[in-house]
């Protein structure tokens, strides 16, 4: 029988178990249910194939009180003493009848959600619907546990350019969600800290005072760790007219969300980092694009990155994760495009190029702006769907020195 469980949908017997818990008299929570779905998806077969085992993580998750043994100890045995499990499949879609009179779990067949008399815990398929929202049986009926994806994976392979005003509203939400993980970088400071591997002298010395001057309590001290701070460079030119606002997006979120300069492009370099951080997506997303005047152009990409380099900020990108986004299409000559990204990979401390393009079967980097920036760049990454966001989200938060 375990076997037979440890094929199943593990959800969906985690919903089931909870709620027979429930019609019992048992006190089950929400975030019970969920700590003993986390559970049962973190085990391996062998322990939903052992059935000592399986009590144990049962009972550790879902039991609170030691009043509430007797009731949890009689639906686990009511569970796994009276079902039914067969190779066969007549007997997989049959139900039997245990002792007492109680209906044994069985697993319930293609047609169990409209037989009312069928109970149980649904394993491969949905436990039993109620009739209708005014029926009197809904208050007693099975909750119907369907797996649903979630709104960003609704979207996830849908262009960017496909998207409306509230699938952007989710991206910007889900972006937010996303860069909690902020990369960080060793400060050249310390401070005393109980995991450090150096012994902080003057402060062992001041603890010493309270213990007549015996060392007992050994101060150490450790580094300081900061947020490392990011640059994105955005291309808006007309060949990225589809992905451009998306792109403002990011660019919005992560000026919010820590030490970030943002900049966007097209014949000319246009700083986007006081604009973007405002409070409202659409006033920031609106007044980035009547100052951006060169957007949808032409594309100047070695000029543009050049000017960033010899402005104000240029010392920003010192020690800075460097994003640029852009599909390499650039009316300059390829050697410029290359002294100047050799220029941005010597300063920034690592170079993450955005393409989305890039993700597109059969694609090489041929384009001379491209091929020239690519010796330079550290990573080179689709983000053409939702679907490359995540990547994209994991290499800037774990970035390494070349």
């Amino acid at each position: 029988m375990n076997q037979i469980l440890s094929l199943v949908d593990r959800a969906a017997f985690a919903a089931g178990f909870t709620d027979r818990l429930r019609r019992a008299g048992l006190a089950v929570g929400q975030s019970d249910a969920a700590v003993f779905g986390r559970a049962l998806g973190a085990v391996d077969r062998g322990v939903l194939s052992d059935r000592q085992k399986l009590y144990w993580l049962t009972r550790i998750a879902l039991v609170r009180k030691h009043s509430d043994l007797a009731t949890f100890d009689a639906v686990f045995n009511a569970v796994f003493n009276d079902a039914v499990f067969s190779l066969d499949p007549a007997a997989l879609r049959a139900t039997s009848t245990g002792p007492r009179g109680e209906q044994s779990l069985a697993v319930p067949g293609p047609h169990a959600a409209d037989d009312p008399d069928t109970e149980g815990l649904p394993w491969a398929t949905l436990p039993r619907m109620a009739a209708g929202a005014d029926s009197a049986d809904d208050e007693d009926g099975t909750p119907v546990w369907i797996p649903r994806p979630s709104a960003i994976d609704s979207i996830a392979r849908i262009p960017f350019d496909q998207l409306d005003s509230r699938q952007l509203e989710l991206i910007d939400s889900w972006l937010d969600d996303a860069t909690q993980r902020w990369p960080r970088r060793r400060s050249r400071r310390e401070r005393v800290i109980g995991s450090g591997r150096r012994i902080d002298l003057r402060h062992t010395l001041v603890r010493a005072r309270h213990t007549g001057w015996e060392i007992a309590d050994v101060a150490y001290r450790g580094p300081v760790w900061r947020q490392r701070r990011i640059a994105m460079v955005c291309d808006v030119s007309q060949s990225m007219q589809a992905y451009t606002t998306v792109y403002l997006h990011a660019m919005r979120v992560l000026s919010r969300r820590g030490r970030a300069e943002t900049f966007a492009f097209a014949t000319r370099l246009t700083r986007m980092t006081s604009i973007l951080a405002r409070s409202s997506i659409d006033d920031a997303v609106e007044s980035a694009s009547e100052k951006v005047v060169d957007r949808f152009g032409g594309t100047r990409i070695a000029a543009s990155l050049d000017a960033l380099l010899h402005s104000p900020h240029g010392q920003t990108l010192r020690g800075t994760i460097c994003v640029i986004a852009s599909d390499g299409w650039d009316s300059g000559e390829p050697e410029v495009m290359e002294r100047v990204m050799s220029r941005i990979a010597r300063r920034a401390f690592t170079v993450i190029w955005l393409n989305p393009r890039a993700g597109v079967p059969g694609y090489a980097p041929l384009v001379g702006g491209m091929a020239a920036a690519l010796p330079y760049c550290d990573r080179l990454l689709p983000a053409g769907t939702v679907d490359d966001l995540p990547a994209v989200i994991a290499a800037i938060a774990e970035a390494r020195r070349r």
